[in-house]
């Protein structure tokens, strides 16, 4: 561990990090692959699809190309310098001290804060399931077990997102493997169902192309989580490699699962038939007659919920254990247990998570909603911060260790240019509307607060 933070023009090779290596590329895999079908998947849809129509499919391709954009330079930046603060590091090296501290404790309040909707989402269902334990029992329990899990070996994290995950995954298959059966007429009982509901109800896009627009604001936010791959591969034994490799076979699978299912959800169903807030899925396996759909599609959402608490719990602590690295979070925070993890920063961050959770039982409409809005354009700002450093980086590794370019960014810089371009035009669009303006204004206050921090430090850092 070091006291003095890198500064931008620090060596690229990355140091050896003090935390364990248990996680295999198995974990990473399935992690990259569980990471983002969640319930904004399962359930969040119905919401794009009731402004979009079809169109649907065109707004989760666009999100989702923006998205692997994005995990395509994080996995350039973390094959070559693998850190368990992954993007912080990449910023600091890239842009200064003040990017590294902002972009860290930027996601570790988003981070600690949807970490509280998690945790009411699983527990309101378990709540459902067994009444007799009240919903902040559910909460307890689950903050609990997954704290334990946290704190103990790395390995354990990594085998409850390996079959979380698989669970996850297999839905998703077996849902594409019925509805295309459905669609073609290979069940019992069934029609080859045509492009009717494509082509009727207004057409492919009955709201024309600003319904898909609308469509990729409700959407791109369900691509988040992707980057907790980039952070566990540092606890994996060939962190370089293993990135690259989960980074490869996440991206496009991720981009078929959500394509994939949005198209057999339209093609089967009308889209004026979704409703917001209620599961398309739901709605497809009651029409192909599957016995208990929605019990089936709550215990799926259940385990999704469960798997990103798990997941964001993790995140959060090896975030902050980064930023203590560099000086720019307490010192207390980088204790490291026998067995190699950071239990001082698991609990700083499920004590936070906790907090979140209380406020979010307590005042779910006044305090918990402003720290939502918060953090609700934040992921943005994040990856706006990824194609920079990536952009800054990609010529510096070229000249000083091009052999640890072993993934490399599609069409650099053009494409990068065009991913940023991208996620200014959401924020834009985002300004514009109605439900998402105070979200970016929140986020950008927020982000404004952090950054004034970050300069305050500077200045005094300069001044010494």
């Amino acid at each position: 561990m070091h006291d003095a933070p890198p500064a931008p023009s620090a060596p690229l090779a990355p140091e050896p990090e003090p935390l364990s290596h248990g996680l295999k590329q198995r974990h990473l895999t399935m992690l990259g692959l569980g990471g983002v079908i969640g319930a904004g998947l399962f359930v969040g849809s119905g919401a794009g699809i009731a402004v979009a129509g079809p169109g649907i499919v065109l707004s989760y391709l666009i999100a989702g190309t923006l998205a692997m954009l994005v995990m395509r330079m994080l996995g350039e930046m973390s094959a070559a310098m693998p850190a368990s603060g992954a993007f912080s590091v990449h910023a600091e090296r890239a842009l200064g001290r003040w990017a590294g501290f902002s972009v860290g404790w930027l996601y570790w309040f988003l981070l600690v804060v949807v970490l509280a909707v998690e945790a009411t989402g699983a527990a309101r269902i378990a709540h459902g399931w067994v009444p007799g334990v009240p919903q902040w029992g559910w909460v307890l329990i689950f903050m609990i077990v997954f704290t334990a899990t946290n704190l103990a070996a790395v390995k354990n994290f990594g085998e409850f997102e390996f079959w979380f995950a698989a669970l996850k995954v297999g839905a998703i298959v077996l849902f594409l493997i019925l509805g295309t059966l459905a669609i073609v007429g290979r069940l019992p009982d069934t029609d080859p169902v045509g492009m009717t509901n494509l082509t009727g109800q207004g057409g492919f896009l009955p709201a024309g192309w600003e319904g898909v627009i609308s469509g990729v604001l409700a959407v791109v936010f369900a691509f988040g989580g992707l980057e907790v791959v980039t952070i566990a591969a540092a606890e994996s034994d060939d962190p370089a490699r293993n990135v690259a490799r989960a980074v490869r076979s996440a991206v496009w699978r991720i981009l078929f699962f959500y394509v994939g299912s949005m198209l057999v959800i339209v093609t089967l169903l009308p889209w004026t038939s979704m409703v917001p807030g209620q599961s398309p899925y739901v709605a497809v396996l009651d029409s192909l007659g599957v016995p208990s759909a929605g019990q089936i599609m709550n215990v799926v959402v259940f385990v999704a919920l469960l798997s990103a608490l798990n997941a964001n719990l993790y995140g959060s602590s090896r975030m902050v254990f980064s930023l203590a690295e560099r000086g720019e979070a307490p010192k207390g925070l980088l204790r490291v247990s026998a067995g190699g993890v950071p239990r001082r920063a698991v609990l700083a961050s499920v004590a936070f998570g906790f907090v979140s959770v209380l406020l979010n039982l307590k005042w779910p409409e006044s305090v918990f909603l402003y720290m939502l809005n918060a953090v609700g354009a934040v992921l943005l700002f994040v990856w706006g911060l990824i194609a920079v450093s990536q952009l800054k980086l990609r010529r510096r590794i070229e000249r000083e260790a091009p052999e640890t370019l072993t993934l490399r960014m599609w069409g650099f810089p053009w494409l990068t240019w065009a991913a940023l371009a991208a996620m200014g035009a959401v924020l834009v669009l985002m300004l514009t509307d109605d439900g998402a303006r105070p979200q970016v204004l929140w986020s950008s206050a927020a982000t404004g607060a952090v950054l004034l921090v970050a300069w305050v430090r500077e200045s005094r850092t300069k001044r010494r």
